[in-house]
């Protein structure tokens, strides 16, 4: 059932190593880490990045998770074991280093279905541009679409889920928003295929979080849900719900209605803040939770609909905010 499922960023439960295990010498081991994230009230799995969290042997990582009673909910992949792949991991110029890629991918899909994960998200933040005149853009769309549709034809049984972000680290992304990913998407035509929204990276594409997912939903669906905050400048990865709290129930609202029911994900950064990881994420849970019992004392609230009908805000936002009071009429 949606709203049961959690997962987190792992690489947060590094921050305070100092304080957490005070007879630690040097850094923290993944196992230590995921040990650590496996006391979070309500965590219940994890994404791993790739190749990053995965050694030669998938089933070693997956061990230690499982004996922490967690699952792996998926992996996502990463591209900097090549300081080439900085110019473009599928759409790199330099067509070894963008085969590198593609085949480094394929590997990541194998490893997830080995480890028993039925979702590979690619994040291709490094295939983009920074100046004009920098590259052709029908190249480059033809080298994204080329790539996605061969790793996901690798596997048809795995799920592929694009992430998609404006920038970071390139100036621009060749799938900065859910319009153009969709496009992309449609292009490659793989029944495998879906989107991961994350929160912060729509603010700051300047969409409205849950018309995307509305959008996403309608023309493909929803593989990932990454839920964070921030300003709408940048992936601030702020606790989830600090900043935009009517847009963040908007989303989960959408989202359960397209009947999404995988793991919501906290993308945030509590180690950016000198927060303690493990108090942040539990915060997260409980108030996604909140969230979801305002979801439904608005399902059965026909005056939302009714006033969304007529295009109302000012009803609208107040069932909104009774919701969130678990209300249906002011006290």
């Amino acid at each position: 059932m949606f709203g049961n499922r959690f997962a987190t960023r792992i690489n947060s439960f590094a921050a305070g190593a100092a304080e957490y295990w005070p007879d630690l010498a040097g850094k923290p081991s993944l196992a230590q880490i995921i040990q650590r994230a496996a006391t979070v009230d309500g965590l219940t799995e994890l994404d791993l990045n790739y190749p990053d969290h995965v050694g030669a042997d998938p089933t070693e990582i997956a061990k230690v998770v499982a004996d922490c009673g967690l699952s792996v909910s998926g992996l996502a992949m990463r591209y900097y074991t090549n300081p080439a792949f900085k110019r473009g991991a599928f759409t790199n110029p330099d067509r070894a280093v963008r085969r590198e890629a593609i085949d480094l991918t394929k590997r990541g899909i194998d490893a997830a279905r080995t480890i028993g994960a039925p979702m590979m998200t690619l994040w291709l933040g490094q295939d983009g541009f920074d100046y004009t005149f920098q590259c052709d853009y029908a190249a480059l769309w033809e080298d994204e679409i080329a790539g996605i549709a061969e790793v996901a034809a690798h596997d048809a049984d795995c799920l592929i889920s694009i992430e998609y972000k404006p920038n970071e680290p390139r100036a621009y992304s060749v799938l900065p928003d859910a319009a153009t990913t969709l496009l992309a998407i449609k292009e490659v035509g793989a029944a495998n295929l879906g989107v991961t929204i994350d929160f912060a990276h729509a603010l700051y594409a300047d969409e409205q979080p849950a018309f995307a997912a509305a959008l996403i939903q309608r023309h493909s669906k929803i593989l990932g849900l990454h839920l964070n905050d921030g300003y709408a400048k940048r992936d601030d990865g702020l606790m989830v719900a600090a900043v935009h709290e009517q847009a963040t129930l908007e989303l989960l609202r959408e989202v359960k209605r397209g009947g999404f029911d995988g793991a919501i994900y906290f993308d945030t950064f509590p180690d950016a803040s000198g927060l303690d990881p493990v108090a942040e994420c539990a915060a997260n849970i409980r108030t996604v939770r909140r969230m979801l019992a305002a979801v439904d004392i608005m399902a059965g609230d026909n005056r939302l609909a009714d006033a969304q009908g007529q295009q109302d805000p000012i009803t609208a936002q107040e069932i909104a905010r009774l919701a969130l009071a678990g209300q249906t009429t002011p006290s």
